[in-house]
């Protein structure tokens, strides 16, 4: 079905080309005063300067066109040649009805369906999940649905860290704990060890100790990053370690990942293309792309336009080792080559925006990638502490994830039980969905690109624009249409929405209505904030019409069964805004 702004732009744009002008000027928008209108069309203005005539004139020749519209109450220009729209309530009803009878919501199935790889995870293996991980994997995992719910196929890659110099670490500080280890000694010629030599605590003890002594001791760093090497040049013994080590981490961050509901289609990391690097490396030089310089191989990406001279891509150290650059660019040719991505989007912290502005260039410039095809950096804030720095434990350390994701559990368990009595594992369990929703509402409610203060008391408020505040009023609707079912009513689904007759129930329709036009934006702008601000805005007027209707006293029948098939689709359309963004409703609070 059509958005409502697009049925508005037709009868708009009739109307322009009616009165004599461009039809492509009928755009209409919803009000910036919703004081004094529901949507307003500019086009008057932008079309003065053309036709050489005031706005107002334009405007005054539209709205007689206008006029004859059953879809407004009211159409009035105003100086200096804005147009102001109000809807006929009927056609808002109507509007609706046809929204509630279509399985997508009304959202549009798009012209051309895209393949889209959303690069979202990032967790480094060897290492737990802590607070910086917290960003990346949820606003990627909204992102990811936010495209899927647009139609398009969405490919979701935690792209492991999983080949780099913390492997090093690991392996050089084992073999300063346990030289006596197969893989140390060269000599041994027998198959090595099934099961690990490690567990995922020592590992989580190993790797911060390893890279606290490279800091300072300058023979130790050294032969980790020689390590590194051998491993990525092949090195049985260092391969079977890292095999270990991978088996050890994947399980720990699937079983963290999945308590976030965060969930991978791939689970690759940099490792998996380090059969593609030799190849790139000659293309790019066979290609005059790179060079020389210091002895290590380079890219140079400043592009004409540019306000500063940008550093050159590191290819490959002096070292003759590889970085972050190197796999990310190899992992963009396995992706053309397996998947052919319409568009890879990287979520990322904003601070590592120069890394992929010059990944993205040498990608373009070596045609590792089509030319149509989009690669996007979302570049995230930092979450910070009340105190308006990077959120760290008491003691100063990174705060682990699950104990992040436990506290404001805590906090919502707390604020329950003020409340009312619960059994305890009915408690427990409301307390999780809830706690997962005050997480994420918390952080994805925010612009991705700024930071943030995380406040739990805040994020936990059972009050206001907040995650618990949107799951307390979906609970609400049930609980109503659960009463009605349990007295013996029953909705008429073949019944036509009435006409709105009340502000707040207008309000409701038209917010109702918006839904297809936000899930465009939030996917255009590939920004979940946008779904937070709609979900909650529905809540809002939800809760006024709720608090001026008698909804289940209503004594006119038809208008009864209107109001709960209404509140009944409001429930299914804030059922679609949470999962948009990762986290679902209790069947009680």
């Amino acid at each position: 079905m059509r958005t409502i702004l697009e049925r508005l732009d037709d009868i708009a744009g009739s109307a322009f080309e009616r009165a004599g002008y461009d039809r492509n000027y009928g755009k209409v928008r919803v009000s910036d005063r919703p004081d004094l209108c529901q949507y307003q069309c500019n086009g008057a203005m932008s079309a003065a300067k053309e036709y050489h005539k005031a706005p107002i004139r334009i405007a005054n020749d539209v709205v007689e066109k206008l006029s004859i519209y059953d879809a407004f109450d009211t159409v009035e220009a105003v100086n200096p040649g804005f147009i102001n729209i109000n809807l006929n309530p009927e056609f808002l009803a109507e509007i609706v009805e046809e929204m509630s009878r279509d399985e997508r919501l009304g959202v549009p199935v798009p012209e051309k369906k895209k393949t889209i790889i959303v690069d979202y995870g990032g967790a480094n293996v060897a290492k737990p999940l802590h607070v910086g991980h917290l960003r990346p994997a949820i606003i990627g995992e909204s992102i990811k649905r936010i495209c899927a719910a647009c139609g398009h196929r969405v490919i979701g890659d935690v792209h492991l860290g999983d080949w780099g110099l913390q492997i090093g670490l690991i392996i050089t500080e084992l073999k300063r704990r346990q030289p006596e280890l197969p893989y140390f000694d060269e000599g041994f010629t027998g198959k090595y060890p099934k099961e690990p030599p490690f567990s995922i605590g020592d590992l989580e003890e190993i790797y911060p100790a390893a890279s606290a002594y490279s800091k300072e001791n300058e023979e130790f760093r050294l032969e980790a990053e020689e390590n590194t090497r051998k491993l990525q040049s092949g090195y049985e013994p260092y391969l079977a370690i890292w095999l270990h080590i991978m088996k050890v981490s994947v399980e720990d961050l699937k079983k963290n990942y999945d308590r976030l509901d965060v969930h991978f289609d791939l689970w690759k990391g940099e490792s998996d293309v380090e059969s593609y690097i030799p190849d790139m490396v000659e293309k790019l030089k066979a290609e005059g792309l790179a060079y020389e310089s210091d002895g290590a191989l380079v890219v140079d990406v400043t592009e004409e336009g540019d306000s500063k001279e940008l550093p050159p891509c590191i290819i490959v150290k002096s070292n003759g080792a590889t970085l972050y650059a190197t796999t990310d660019l190899a992992t963009i040719i396995e992706r053309e080559k397996i998947y052919h991505p319409d568009q890879v989007v990287y979520v990322a912290d904003k601070r590592q925006s120069l890394h992929f502005t010059q990944v993205f260039r040498v990608a373009k410039k070596a045609g590792l990638t089509r030319e149509d095809a989009e690669l996007t950096h979302i570049g995230f804030g930092t979450m910070n502490g009340t105190d308006g720095k990077p959120f760290k434990t008491r003691d100063g350390g990174i705060l682990r994830l699950e104990a992040l994701q436990q506290m404001i559990i805590d906090e919502v368990k707390k604020k329950m039980q003020e409340t009312r009595d619960y059994e305890e594992q009915e408690l427990t369990e409301i307390s999780e969905k809830v706690g997962l929703a005050a997480l994420k509402y918390g952080d994805l409610s925010n612009q991705a690109n700024k930071d943030y203060i995380f406040d739990v008391e805040r994020f936990s408020s059972f009050e206001g624009n907040t995650g618990p505040y949107i799951l307390y009023t979906m609970v609400r609707i049930s609980s109503m249409l659960n009463k009605f079912a349990a007295d013996g009513g029953t909705i008429d689904e073949d019944e036509a929405l009435e006409a709105p007759e009340s502000d707040s129930e207008n309000e409701l329709y038209r917010t109702v209505a918006g839904f297809p036009l936000m899930v465009e934006a939030a996917y255009r702008e590939l920004a979940p904030h946008k779904v937070c601000q709609y979900i909650y805005s529905l809540s809002e007027a939800f809760n006024h019409f709720y608090h001026e209707t008698k909804i289940l006293s209503e004594p006119d029948e038809e208008r009864r069964n209107s109001y709960l098939r209404l509140i009944s689709l409001v429930r299914k359309v804030l059922e679609k805004g949470i999962d948009l963004l990762g986290f679902e409703a209790p069947s009680k609070m």
